[in-house]
């Protein structure tokens, strides 16, 4: 498998090309016309002349925003998932975060999503969490130091990020479900706060950061944060905070999404690529 074809995807994907073509495979892209690329990687003309370069097809992670076309910022043209499936039969597509609406539109084909590539989603935690301090030093009026942060959820994401605030020194909480993860919160060394006691406690955060992906901060909780405290929420889709009523009350909200892309991309490239050779391992074996 020395070609493999890319379809559209934001500079991690720009950027995996690049080091893909450094290491020797053939590599061929559409919906990349606007990036600047490495001479030797192709740019196809059509969807149909990329996909017969190869029998594994790359795409945009997430695959697409809007649910229907391919994410391209580098393209002007707006590629529909469902229009060229057709053209993916047959083939290995692998893309990030595919939902069951999405997969449908997939039928016939192979189908492999990175985000569920347990080796990405832990290295993908890193410059997630380093995103989301970016933010936090670039928006508080505070040092973080010394700041009173609120993590909500205790995942992957928010003990890496957790761990982070606290070398910085900031006096760090993390809310749970579980009292299991309470006992954990505190091994760590950080206060934890139980979902069914939060509401008493909200109003003592200069900042809280959501990495859970459903909405929690609702409007009820939102009226009890203080005017100053600002909301960095790094949950997917549709992330857990009521944004309507957070910008109605007046709260600081700061959606940030797919913060690897953003803050590292090629440190996310070099992932992608470490978990698309695996993949490309296991598919020989089998």
């Amino acid at each position: 498998m020395d070609n493999i074809s890319i379809i559209g995807g934001d500079l991690r994907i720009v950027k995996l090309a690049d080091m893909l073509n450094a290491d020797g495979y053939k590599v061929h892209t559409y919906g990349l016309e606007q990036a600047h690329m490495n001479n030797e990687v192709e740019k196809c003309n059509s969807i149909p002349e990329l996909v017969s370069k190869s029998d594994v097809i790359v795409s945009s992670i997430p695959l697409t925003s809007d649910g229907t076309n391919i994410n391209t910022p580098f393209s002007k043209e707006k590629i529909n998932i469902a229009e060229i499936a057709q053209y993916l039969q047959g083939k290995i597509f692998i893309a990030g975060r595919i939902d069951e609406e999405i997969s449908s539109k997939l039928q016939g084909i192979d189908v492999i999503d990175l985000l569920k590539r347990e080796e990405l989603t832990v290295l993908n935690t890193i410059s997630t969490a380093e995103g989301a301090i970016q933010i936090a030093m670039e928006e508080s009026t505070r040092t973080l130091h010394g700041s009173k942060i609120l993590v909500m959820g205790f995942g992957r994401v928010s003990k890496i990020l957790s761990n982070m605030l606290k070398g910085i020194g900031a006096d760090v909480y993390c809310e749970t479900r579980t009292t299991v993860n309470c006992a954990w919160i505190k091994a760590y060394g950080y206060k934890p706060i139980l979902l069914d006691e939060l509401d008493g406690q909200l109003e003592q955060f200069d900042i809280i950061i959501n990495t859970i992906p459903h909405v929690i901060l609702n409007r009820e909780r939102l009226k009890m944060l203080r005017r100053d405290c600002i909301i960095i929420d790094i949950a997917s889709n549709p992330g857990g905070v009521d944004r309507n009523a957070a910008k109605e009350i007046g709260v600081k909200l700061i959606w940030a999404l797919s913060l690897p892309g953003r803050v590292a991309p090629i440190t996310s490239a070099e992932f992608i690529k470490e978990t698309l050779e695996n993949i490309l391992k296991d598919i020989k074996k089998n």
